[in-house]
């Protein structure tokens, strides 16, 4: 399966953070946030290892109840079941990737981008 970069099929799923699924497979799954400047991903958890890297801006991320300032190029891990949550403080891209695969976020994706 190939993904193709496009600037379509975003979805809003809060105030300010929009997703798409840009790929996936058997096992993963891979996102992409776009998240504007001062919004606020909630406090959340779920079964799913989730490891992420921000390409742009910079946010604040709590894991756990430990936070860290993250900036351009740096990444992390979320254990399966970690309380985390996220504070926007630039315009921020950021790409995740979830295992076991995230059956809920099937919905995002943009199926004229991907090839099978």
């Amino acid at each position: 399966m190939f993904g193709f970069k496009s600037d379509n099929g975003y979805i809003e799923i809060l105030k300010g953070i929009k997703i798409k699924t840009i790929i996936y497979g058997k096992y993963t799954l891979m996102t992409e946030f776009i998240m504007e400047k001062n919004s606020l991903l909630s406090e959340h958890s779920h079964v799913n290892e989730q490891t992420g890297y921000l390409v742009q801006g910079k946010m604040k991320l709590y894991i756990n109840g430990v936070f860290k300032l993250i900036n351009p190029g740096d990444c992390w891990t979320i254990p399966s079941n970690a309380v985390h949550k996220a504070e926007i403080i630039e315009d921020s891209i950021a790409l995740e990737i979830f295992s076991p695969l995230r059956d809920d976020y099937l919905k995002y994706i943009n199926k004229e981008d991907i090839m099978e």
